[in-house]
């Protein structure tokens, strides 16, 4: 069949900034929620600056749970939470809330294990000299892992790319739902070819981004 883009290019003009907008919101928000748990299970560990037993095993229990949940199953098994938080369990508002909750545990296990990685010889010598929990944290410790969390969140990124892509499948918008509603739905496979290049080059020019980035910060 021929593809009548002359009909369709408004619908992927649009699905792609849908596309963008879902991505952009889930990491800003994944992204800083993921940083507060990630640090939280890396300064309350046995010896971590604000050992804390009970609260790391909760917050380890709780990314264990989440973490490796598919997220189209996830879109599901969180329909009740989001139809509370959101009003709805179909759209672009409710296929964000879900890609957040995704994003967030699985950024919280990334940043742990980066901050892992830092010298706890320069902890211990920041903590001897006087300097508090919150002022190692934010001025020590994040900034001598940012290299390799740079790369970190750049893994999520395109993860969370992918999400956008599945959401399409409980109506929420973008390129997902472009290829699968114009695409498969109506075996025009040309529809669906053209929305995979474009899912390719954005991950493409993020990955570079992100290594770009991360070369820089630990050139310093």
């Amino acid at each position: 069949m021929d593809t009548d883009w002359d009909k369709l290019r408004p619908v992927l003009t649009e699905s792609v900034g849908t596309t963008v907008y879902m991505v952009l919101a889930t990491f800003v928000a994944g992204g800083l929620i993921g940083l507060f748990l990630g640090t939280a299970l890396y300064t309350t560990r046995k010896g971590g600056l604000l050992a804390n037993a009970p609260i790391h095993w909760l917050l380890n229990v709780a990314v264990n749970i989440v973490r490796p949940i598919p997220f189209i199953i996830l879109l599901a098994a969180l329909g009740p939470v989001t139809l509370e938080v959101v009003g709805t369990t179909i759209g672009t508002e409710a296929a964000i809330f879900v890609m957040i909750v995704a994003a967030s545990f699985g950024i919280a296990r990334i940043v742990e294990q980066n901050l892992v990685t830092v010298d706890p010889g320069v902890i211990e010598a920041a903590r001897a000299v006087g300097a508090g929990p919150l002022r190692i944290i934010l001025t020590l410790l994040i900034p001598e892992a940012l290299g390799p969390l740079i790369l970190g969140y750049t893994f999520v990124i395109i993860a969370i790319v992918d999400m956008s892509a599945m959401a399409g499948t409980v109506g929420g918008g973008g390129l997902g739902n472009f290829a699968l509603v114009y695409g498969y739905q109506r075996f025009d496979w040309e529809v669906t070819f053209v929305a995979v290049l474009i899912i390719i080059a954005g991950v493409q020019v993020v990955q570079f981004v992100g290594n770009w980035l991360a070369r820089r910060v630990l050139r310093r």
